[in-house]
């Protein structure tokens, strides 16, 4: 039975939907960017950022994309989680391990009576809201009055289905090192919710 889900979601303009290495998305949206090659879709449930690539394509297809992409600063990234804290108490949802880095996000996510990918997009909306009400979204200059700006976040999200109580724990510190790794000080959320082991799990270990 599913018990939980390890999500990932990128800034604008960090993971284009032809990265040579695989991406979440079934079409490219601008001609200037199809240019360097059609969607990469993949199902692959592992990180592909090590994978060889092309590395000189895919900064140059960068260069094609209509802003620049999106590296949240320290400020930023706090206004993102008060996003996510405000839909995770509205909600009910669980959120179970949270890294906001400067390009993308780690959430580990309890089940929860939404499809998963709708929980994605309820959690970029309430972020979004949050940069906007204090002033703080990437490309609140490029709003026209009365508008929305643009979005700061892709589109579609990198997911894994968490079935095991063990493979819970794993993800959970998978996110929680994730910072350290990218060379950043550790990440610590109020709205995140502690992990605790089922019953029938602790006594199969």
């Amino acid at each position: 039975m599913i018990v939980a889900y390890h999500v990932i979601f990128s800034t604008y303009g960090f993971w284009l939907p032809n990265d040579p290495r695989g991406s979440w998305s079934d079409f490219v949206g601008a001609w200037d960017l199809y240019r360097y090659g059609k969607a990469t879709k993949t199902s692959e449930t592992r990180s592909l950022a090590a994978r060889p690539h092309n590395r000189a394509l895919r900064l140059t297809a960068k260069q094609s994309l209509k802003r620049p992409a999106v590296k949240f600063n320290g400020t930023q990234a706090r206004a993102v989680g008060r996003g996510f804290a405000d839909y995770a108490e509205q909600s009910e949802l669980a959120i179970l391990a949270c890294a906001i880095l400067p390009d993308h996000v780690h959430l580990v996510l309890s089940r929860h009576r939404l499809l998963v990918e709708k929980l994605v997009i309820q959690l970029k909306g309430a972020a979004t809201r949050r940069l906007v009400s204090e002033g703080m979204h990437p490309f609140q200059r490029l709003t026209e009055p009365g508008g929305r700006p643009p979005p700061c976040f892709a589109r579609g999200q990198w997911k894994v289905y968490l079935d095991e109580n063990e493979d819970v724990s794993r993800a959970i510190r998978y996110v929680d090192q994730n910072p350290v790794k990218e060379g950043l000080p550790p990440q610590h959320w109020s709205f995140v919710t502690p992990y605790h082991r089922t019953r029938s799990a602790a006594r199969r270990g």
